[in-house]
């Protein structure tokens, strides 16, 4: 079916950098450049339609400006859904103004906002997604299987044109589940796989359920996928479904990265984690978050790989 161009705008309510979002190098993404499009390929929520959408900025002094949206999708894509879940991958579903109030509170988290201004927790595009990264790129390196997943989107994806470069979206849970065997993926990650789409095609993985259940009654109930475990639920619930207040006591980096900035004698453990973060609420992951993203560069020293 051929595509549609549509459009439409989000106001950010505080502020928002596309830059930021672009260049994170987190998950699906990783580009290091930005060229002022930020171009997103993805299954819309409900997993029967895909949608591609060129993303950009205006540029405005307080760092706020209006992000305009240019979309291609099959005649069936819902507008308003695609707005919702780019909202949502953007974290723009969010007031921005209530998380510079947690500046405030906490001069560390205020230093970090000052060293990142404008950044906010990109998502993966939906918790389908974020469960199927989490089967594929467990135990293997983050980036060769981010090239064995682009191949797969471009096998049984759907390949948008956006703003001149092709980029091609995962399979919905249906393809996904056609595919017999595909190079790079041992066939017990495929059955993982296949166990993923079938999740996705019985709902299981709705943003809307999963908010409904909460965070920790989400983790634990993701975790009857098999290949999702405690660690990869925690990453499926917290960045792919958009909650906002949920602390990842258990996250090394953050909590390395947390002793350095607060000049602990160690890493804390869960209950100090959680009683330093309190001033966070009710932006704990965006604060975890800026932490892992903001902290090398007020300590100088080399940004993480992509996850």
């Amino acid at each position: 079916m051929p595509a549609e161009s549509l459009s439409f705008a989000i106001t950010p309510r505080g502020p928002f950098s596309l830059a930021e979002a672009a260049t994170f190098g987190f998950g699906q993404r990783h580009d290091d450049a930005f060229d002022g499009v930020m171009r997103l390929a993805f299954c819309l929520d409900g997993y029967a339609e895909h949608a591609g959408v060129e993303v950009r900025q205006d540029d405005t002094p307080a760092g706020a400006g209006t992000v305009r949206c240019t979309v291609r999708a099959t005649a069936n894509a819902d507008l308003g859904l695609v707005e919702r879940q780019v909202a949502r991958v953007l974290s723009l579903d969010h007031d921005g103004s209530q998380f510079m109030l947690v500046g405030e509170r906490d001069p560390v988290i205020g230093a970090l906002q000052a060293a990142a201004p404008g950044l906010r927790p990109p998502l993966f595009y939906s918790p389908y997604e974020a469960a199927a990264w989490s089967v594929l790129s467990s135990r293997r390196p983050a980036r060769q299987m981010m090239q064995v997943r682009d191949r797969l989107n471009q096998a049984h994806g759907r390949t948008f044109n956006l703003a001149g470069r092709p980029l091609a979206a995962f399979p919905a849970p249906a393809a996904l589940l056609a595919v017999g065997s595909f190079p790079g993926i041992p066939d017990d990650k495929l059955r993982r796989l296949h166990g993923v789409a079938s999740a996705a095609l019985e709902g299981r993985l709705d943003v809307g359920r999963l908010h409904g259940l909460g965070p920790e009654a989400a983790m634990a109930d993701l975790q009857a996928i098999s290949g999702i475990g405690p660690f990869y639920s925690a990453l499926i619930v917290i960045r792919g479904t958009g909650f906002a207040d949920v602390l990842p006591v258990n996250e090394p980096r953050a909590l390395a990265l947390t002793a350095r900035l607060y000049h602990l004698d160690a890493d804390p453990d869960p209950g100090q984690f959680r009683e330093l973060a309190e001033p966070w609420r009710p932006f704990r992951t965006w604060a975890a978050v800026l932490i892992r993203a903001a902290a090398p560069r007020i300590l100088d020293e080399p940004a993480p790989a992509a996850s």
